[in-house]
């Protein structure tokens, strides 16, 4: 009876001592630091941005967005007490959610200033372009060197410049925007390349009627057939563009070359008593020598992404 007294005795008391343990638990976990809201790629909650430095930092990172699609976002808060600026870090990146939902390409800069820590939470799908090692480069290197001489501004720039440096080396999706827009460049451009040829087809049969017409037409196919070839190996319109036009040019030359008559440069064809220099001369092209010359925020939402696995780096100044 006394061992089992004495074991019943001690259970009670791990029982209670779970029972406080879990009660202080819940009670820090209430405590904690709330999530503050996502109004912009630059939050600073402690004012040591002025509103130029501020909009620059945010028209930066925006413009960045814009071009690459991932999604870098600044937060500068006084301390992340209780906890530390790694687990502070983690939990807002996960909340915030920055960065492409398909992608989850967002990162995150903390600065607690009153600790005099800064924190690079960076996502699952950027720890290849920005693994451990190089975000405490970064931190150490660009960073906290201008922290330390009261640079905040400085150091948060040079950073920033440092974190898309790495992020431009990594082989992402580009956002959909940029697709669009290199989509709606290339279609200019084609539509610009078809109507020089159209009035350089008008002009040809105008000058040496159907003969000139073959030749434009001849040309225009071989270079569309090329471009094609281009575009299916690469995947890119400026290959297929280039090839197109690069071949067009080509078997304009070669043409120009078999048709022209050996030894001469411009027929002379005389008619009564006019006579005018030509390209085209009884069926016969030859090429003459012709100029040519070229003319040349508010409202800032999340992508849904988030994904924080724990990867980044400390430091403090």
């Amino acid at each position: 009876m006394r061992w089992s007294h004495r074991w019943g005795l001690c259970l009670r008391t791990g029982l209670v001592l779970l029972g406080a343990l879990w009660t202080c638990a819940v009670m820090a976990q209430t405590d904690l630091q709330p999530v503050p809201a996502l109004s912009s790629r630059v939050v600073d909650q402690t004012s040591t941005l002025d509103a130029v430095q501020r909009n620059a930092l945010d028209d930066k990172l925006a413009a960045f967005e814009a071009a690459h699609g991932s999604q870098v976002v600044v937060l500068i808060v006084h301390t992340t007490a209780p906890e530390d600026i790694a687990s502070y870090a983690n939990r807002v990146g996960n909340a915030w959610k920055i960065g492409r939902k398909e992608v989850g390409d967002g990162l995150l800069l903390i600065v607690a200033k009153d600790d005099r820590k800064v924190r690079m939470e960076v996502p699952k799908t950027l720890e290849g372009a920005i693994p451990d090692l190089a975000a405490k480069q970064v931190i150490d290197q660009a960073i906290t060197p201008r922290f330390k001489q009261g640079d905040f501004a400085g150091g948060l720039d040079a950073g920033v410049e440092a974190i898309m440096a790495l992020i431009r080396q990594e082989a992402l999706p580009q956002p959909v925007d940029a697709v669009a827009d290199a989509d709606s460049l290339a279609r200019d451009a084609w539509i610009g390349v078809a109507l020089v040829d159209s009035v350089i087809f008008v002009i040809f049969v105008a000058a040496s009627g159907w003969t000139g017409a073959w030749i434009v037409l001849l040309c225009s196919t071989v270079g569309a057939m090329f471009g094609a070839f281009a575009w299916l190996a690469t995947g890119s319109d400026a290959a297929l563009m280039g090839w197109a036009l690069g071949t067009s040019f080509f078997t304009f030359l070669v043409v120009a070359e078999l048709r022209k008559p050996k030894g001469a440069r411009v027929n002379t064809v005389s008619s009564g008593t006019r006579s005018h220099d030509t390209l085209f001369s009884s069926g016969a092209w030859t090429s003459g020598s012709s100029g040519s010359s070229d003319s040349g925020g508010g409202g800032f939402t999340s992508g849904g992404g988030g994904d924080f696995g724990g990867g980044g780096a400390s430091g403090d100044w």
